[in-house]
């Protein structure tokens, strides 16, 4: 019952090796060299830096006439191989989460000018939102406000599983039959749809906080405050699709 986001949710921050050392018997922890909290949030930012200067390559393509579909679509199957190779291979995410940032950039640039050109204004309002949806998660975990239990854990999961299996099959019907998914479109019933998996993407970033709080306890090692700033972009970067997909939906209502 690990959090729900596709790196936090595998056994890696309980697997882990510590960053720790013996010597004559005694333990020995070097913690220059274990993950910590300072640690994570400077390389989310690094990540964050790096996904926004990529994306503005595809963001700048499209307003000028050119097609960036191509480093769109190549943006995001590149993006989820490293995290794919990630998840099983964390050792290496001191080299994969900037790949990561950088090529799901590419991905979020190209969608961003693609729904900014149907719905002017329409970025910075998401971008305002997922901002602001992140300040106010990160203020209510680190006051204690909202406490991560395991009851918080299994609902949280249940929900993302529910969210995952829907779309997968959605995705899989209209590929092959003339099937509309109700999410689709901008009828109240998809509005509360991507509401509710606007909430439980939000719900996951407890999730997250709590396990790169365990991981700084568990005195994992270093390298890990790439995969754990890896798997906060990851939710981020759903929450902000999610965010775009909403705003879009009620502006074509207007």
């Amino acid at each position: 019952m690990n959090s729900n986001n596709p790196f936090f949710k595998n056994k890696t921050f309980s697997n882990t090796s510590r960053a720790d050392e013996v010597v004559h018997e005694a333990r020995i922890i070097d913690y220059s060299q274990t993950m910590t909290v300072s640690g994570t949030i400077n390389k989310s930012f690094l990540m964050l830096v790096l996904l926004v200067a990529s994306a503005a390559i595809t963001w700048i393509m499209t307003f000028n006439g050119q097609n960036p579909m191509i480093l769109t679509i190549g943006g995001a199957i590149v993006g989820f191989v490293l995290v794919l190779i990630a998840t099983f291979k964390p050792q290496a995410s001191t080299y994969l989460a900037p790949g990561y940032a950088i090529f799901e950039g590419l991905f979020i640039g190209g969608i961003s000018a693609i729904f900014e050109v149907m719905y002017p204004g329409i970025v910075i309002q998401a971008v305002s939102c997922t901002f602001v949806t992140f300040m106010v998660c990160f203020g209510l975990y680190k006051y204690g406000i909202v406490k991560v239990n395991d009851k918080f854990r299994s609902v949280v999961l249940a929900a993302t599983l529910a969210i995952a299996t829907y779309y997968l099959i959605s995705w899989l019907l209209s590929m092959f039959t003339s099937f509309t998914p109700v999410h689709h479109g901008n009828s109240m019933i998809s509005i509360g749809i991507s509401v509710f998996v606007i909430v439980i993407a939000a719900l996951n970033l407890f999730l997250d906080f709590d396990q790169i709080e365990k991981g700084v306890e568990q005195k994992m090692p270093k390298y890990m405050e790439w995969y754990g700033a890896m798997g906060l972009m990851i939710t981020l970067v759903w929450l902000y699709i999610e965010f775009l997909r909403l705003l879009s939906k009620l502006s074509s209502r207007d």
